[in-house]
């Protein structure tokens, strides 16, 4: 058990290790050749760029809180980060804001419908409900800091990098692709002004939005992003702190509940851990106290999370010993009844 400060406050965190180095390299090598075959899923195409996608490209790197890396495959192939940006600008809005104030304005609930859905934000009264599906996002990114749009977007572009621990570049390509082609998000960012839930101009927040989720980012770079929310807020790769421990407990929470969309409980039911998907084929998966994992295949099921990330992370969730449900004995127990 380890202490943390939080608030002033001693709490006792549950924290582990990951088997031995070479026994982590080898299982992160047979969770991508045991996956690699798998043709199930397909490529999204309601983004015309992300359709030209590779879809034989996957990768899988764990990297754990002392800053170790282990990768198979197409670990450092780039993409563009897509919805997996919304956990990381939800953290740094959440360590501008506080945890209550972000919990009433946002929400923590799962909607149950899919991550585009106009119907949860009428049937809520206007409420985004969570960060992890578009409108909670765009309520998220319209509270990050900055003057402008532009001021916003170099906020978040800088967050999202010290996350990954190295400058991470905007993908022009797939940027004009999303923006031609966002008419939903627009939709949906209009409706949160009317209900009052955003306060900027709707278009200049879904412009900034689109912006986020066009970063270009690896599998080695969803890793080292996830490992520093398991590590606490610190950046295992660099030593920078990034957000506090709280934030990154509050951020944990919420992909746990909402991070696989309607699939959700099915995620956590099967992989016991914190998750989200992106739907150019990102998958990051976070173990607290031990390890980030990510993951990068095209092929996606029809909630849009990546067909084989999920099963290579199933894989090592169980072999890495990583289900946050999972318990043994401690100790073998008498079952011997004893009868006088």
């Amino acid at each position: 058990m380890l202490d943390v400060n939080i608030d002033g406050v001693e709490q006792a965190v549950s924290t582990g290790s990951l088997p031995e180095w070479g026994r982590v390299d080898d299982l992160v090598v047979a969770a991508h050749e045991r996956n690699s075959t798998c043709q199930d899923g397909s490529v999204a195409d309601y983004i015309p760029e992300l359709a030209q996608a590779d879809p034989e490209l996957f990768g899988v790197c764990v990297v754990d809180v002392d800053g170790g890396e282990h990768a198979a495959g197409d670990a450092a192939a780039e993409f563009s980060i897509q919805s997996i940006s919304k956990a990381f600008v939800y953290a740094l809005v959440c360590e501008e804001f506080g945890h209550q104030a972000i919990a009433d304005l946002v929400g923590v609930n799962n909607t149950g419908l899919a991550f585009n859905s106009v119907i949860a934000i009428e049937l809520n009264d206007g409420h985004p409900m969570n960060p992890m599906v578009n409108a909670g996002a765009l309520a998220t990114t319209a509270l990050m800091r900055g003057l402008t749009a532009a001021d916003q977007w170099e906020a978040i572009k800088s967050g999202l990098s010290s996350f990954a621990g190295r400058e991470l570049e905007l993908d022009q390509v797939v940027y004009r692709s999303e923006a031609a082609t966002n008419t939903r998000n627009r939709a949906i960012a209009g409706l949160l002004e009317s209900y009052g839930r955003i306060k900027r101009p709707p278009l200049e927040v879904v412009d900034v939005y689109t912006k986020q989720c066009s970063l270009r980012v690896s599998a080695r770079d969803l890793a080292v992003m996830a490992a520093t929310l398991a590590d606490g807020g610190v950046n295992p790769v660099t030593g920078v702190r990034v957000v506090s421990a709280q934030v990154c407990r509050d951020t944990l929470a919420v992909l746990a509940a909402n991070g696989l969309y309607e699939r959700s409980g099915e995620w956590l039911f099967e992989i016991g851990l914190p998750g989200k998907s992106g739907v150019a084929g990102g998958l990051i998966t976070i173990a607290p106290g031990k390890a980030g994992i990510g993951t990068f295949s095209p092929r996606l099921d029809q909630a849009g999370n990546s067909v084989r990330g999920q099963q290579a992370t199933a894989y090592l969730s169980r072999v890495l010993g990583l289900n946050i449900f999972a318990s043994a004995a401690k100790q073998p127990k008498d079952n011997t009844l004893n009868v006088d």
